[in-house]
């Protein structure tokens, strides 16, 4: 089974996806696949306060580029932490659109039950740079493509959840 949770900025989707995949996972402890990569102290911060709450409820696993080799033999429930920042990643590292979203689709192809946490960032204005648009609009292409392969798919405001799938 695959879930979305999408939402703006903190929205509540990362602790409302943490608690499905926790009271969905049964005695397997999940894992946390963390895609975050450290650039600035700010992001730091909000990662230390994504560990606190967690704390060992999962098996945390760091990889911010390869999604697939890191999920193709996965074999317990995974909540991946999150594809906006993982797209962030490819395009800092300059992987091609069609790449990323090949990538994208093999993963959610996997037989492993997965929760997915994305940023909602197409209900906005259209961005005045170059790079900004192109992550939009990757972002865009990306939530489409989990939608129509996941199970269900919720949208986070205010800390709550609406069932949109």
């Amino acid at each position: 089974m695959k879930t979305l949770f999408i939402g703006g900025v903190k929205s509540g989707k990362s602790r409302l996806a943490e608690a499905y995949i926790l009271g969905q996972a049964g005695i397997d402890k999940p894992y946390y696949l963390a895609t975050t990569e450290f650039f600035d102290n700010e992001i730091q911060i909000r990662v230390d306060i994504h560990q606190q709450r967690r704390k060992d409820s999962f098996i945390t696993l760091e990889e911010p580029v390869k999604l697939f080799n890191t999920l193709e033999n996965c074999q317990r429930p995974v909540l991946i932490e999150c594809v906006s920042m993982w797209l962030n990643n490819l395009l800092h590292y300059q992987i091609p659109e069609a790449d990323i979203l090949q990538e994208l689709e093999a993963v959610l192809q996997l037989p492993c039950n997965m929760v997915l946490v994305h940023n909602e960032v197409g209900l906005g204005v259209i961005a005045d740079n170059q790079l900004a648009r192109q992550f939009v609009d990757l972002s865009g292409k990306a939530a489409q493509l989990m939608g129509r392969h996941c199970d269900e798919v919720f949208f986070c405001s205010a800390g709550l959840k609406m069932r949109m799938k």
